[in-house]
Formats: structure tokens, C-alpha cells, sequence
């Protein structure tokens, strides 16, 4: 079960590691880009290149989904950034219940965006979490983790692109270690869990009134979505390769203080910003 490009790693690896997918379900085709062509998620693509059955219901409540669920026979189900929260019906479908690949270090950012927030937050490692799935938002007991190091000027987009496969290749390791009675379910710890919210068309505006190495982070971690956003003159342009120089500066905060090849100039509170590139509304 999964919808986006993060989840595609997943289901490729399972397959080449020969494990019998029974079903793939993802959500419905949803309308996309300017002229609004219904789009089917990047999870239903990879299923029919490689071969397989694909259902997207509108809904998982009915009793139907879940009995269809369980007479595929499947042991167990594989949920990778799916995009609903699962009733309690398909919780129990199977055997050995749901797995679950989380893009962080559980219990630090159970929810949506757990890795546009690990950036804006300006966190120095991130990883992920295979766990088993219960009623709570991504509460229930760790399989296992992997660690990654954020890089000092990655953004969201290119940290989707390193965990990916990484959580892809940690989840068949403990499908083996399942299967083998080697790996052990244990509770999340109850210190350091927070939440990451789904980031809204507004997490993109920025504000130079603060630290600058705050500002860039802020910057990274709504890229590609809902890309950094900062007003000049009556236009809203996008930001992009913004980097934090920390340093004294007489401006105003989101003063352009210069301009040469390494970018636009703009003052922080402790600083700059350079923005390597800036895209204005239907421009290039």
C-alpha cells in the first residue's frame, strides 16, 4: 500500500527480492498540473511496469476493502507513505498485521512531512523506521532503523531521494529477519516524539526576520513543495540553492544587500541569505 515516488523503491525491491505481491493498492488518479490531466500515482506506474494487480479505493471503511484484502491471502501488508490513516478492519486483515516504512527516527516526527520538517528544522541526521502499524499515528512498535546525515545544504526533494532506497533496503532486511525469527518488535520510546504536520501552501513564505541559518533551512525544506516564496516588489518570487552566511550586517532584514556571482544578498537577523536563483509568476 502507497501512493508517492518514495514509496516506489520499496515495492521494486520487493519484488526483485521475490517476494509474492499479491495485490498493490494505492490511491485514485487525481487531477494534475495546468490543464488538470488526471495523473495515477507513481506507485500504480511502477505496479503495472512491473506486472502487477493494482485496486484504488475511494474509500477503506467499506467492509468489502478489507474482506478483498484478506483473501488475497497475503501474510502481511507493506504500507509505505500511503496517505490514510488505515481502519482498524485492515489492521487485522492479515496474518502478521502492517508494515510500515517511516522516512524519520521514530518517535521524533510521526505524520505527514516527516522529512520537509527534519529539514526546516535544521537537524544534522535524519533515517528511517520500519515498525509495525497500530490505531495511533505512527506510534506503533520499531522493527528497525536506519540513520542518515542530512547534508549542510540538501533540500527536502534530494533527502526523499537518498531515504527512499535506503528504507527500501531496510525493509527486505527485516522481512528476512522476520521470516528468520531474528527480528523482534519494541516499543517506541516515549521521550522525543514529535509531530510533523502536513505542510500547507503557506509553509513556503519566508521570513528573513530571523537567524540565517534558520531562513536557508526553512528555504530546503519546502523544496520541490510548496517551494519558498518571498515577495519583491508586488511579485512572489521563488527561492532557490538558498544558503545561510552567518555574519554582521547593517540592513534591514530581507534587504537585497548585494548582488554577484554567487547570488542575491539578503539580510537575516545574524546574516545573509545568498539565493543562488530566483524564479518570478510564468517566468523561467
Amino acid at each position: 500500500m502507497g501512493s508517492p515516488d518514495f514509496a516506489v523503491p520499496c515495492l521494486e525491491a520487493l519484488v526483485a527480492a521475490g517476494h509474492d505481491v499479491a495485490l498493490v493498492v494505492t490511491q485514485p488518479d487525481k487531477p494534475a498540473g495546468r490543464g488538470g490531466a488526471m495523473t495515477p500515482p507513481a506507485v500504480k506506474v511502477a505496479a503495472e511496469r512491473l506486472g502487477l494487480p493494482v485496486i484504488q479505493p475511494t474509500k477503506l471503511r467499506p467492509p468489502e476493502v478489507a474482506a478483498g484484502l484478506a483473501a488475497t491471502g497475503a501474510e502481511l501488508a507493506v504500507v509505505v507513505a500511503y496517505g490514510r490513516i488505515l481502519p482498524p478492519a485492515i489492521l487485522t486483515a492479515f496474518p502478521r498485521g502492517c508494515v510500515n516504512v517511516h522516512g524519520s527516527l521514530l518517535p521524533a516526527y510521526r505524520g505527514a512531512a516527516p522529512i520537509q520538517w527534519a529539514v526546516i528544522d535544521g537537524n544534522a541526521e535524519t533515517g528511517v523506521t520500519i515498525m509495525q502499524l497500530d490505531e495511533g499515528m505512527d506510534t506503533g512498535p520499531m522493527l528497525a532503523t536506519r540513520a542518515l546525515a542530512i547534508g549542510p545544504d540538501e533540500t527536502a526533494g534530494e533527502l526523499f531521494a537518498r531515504l527512499a532506497p535506503l528504507g527500501a533496503a531496510l525493509l527486505v532486511e527485516t522481512l528476512a529477519g522476520l521470516a528468520a525469527g531474528t527480528v523482534a518488535a519494541s516499543p517506541q520510546p516515549t521521550a522525543g516524539a514529535s509531530h510533523a504536520r502536513m505542510l500547507t501552501k503557506d509553509d513556503g513564505r519566508i521570513d528573513f526576520a530571523r537567524p540565517c541559518a534558520q531562513v536557508a533551512a526553512h528555504a530546503r525544506g519546502v523544496d520541490p513543495w510548496p517551494g519558498a516564496v518571498a515577495h519583491l516588489g508586488a511579485d512572489a518570487a521563488k527561492l532557490f540553492g538558498v544558503r545561510a552566511r552567518p555574519g554582521a550586517v547593517a540592513a534591514a532584514p530581507g534587504t537585497v544587500v548585494a548582488i554577484d556571482e554567487a547570488g542575491a544578498h539578503v539580510a537575516c537577523t545574524d546574516g545573509v541569505v545568498v539565493v543562488r536563483e530566483l524564479q518570478l509568476p510564468g517566468r523561467k
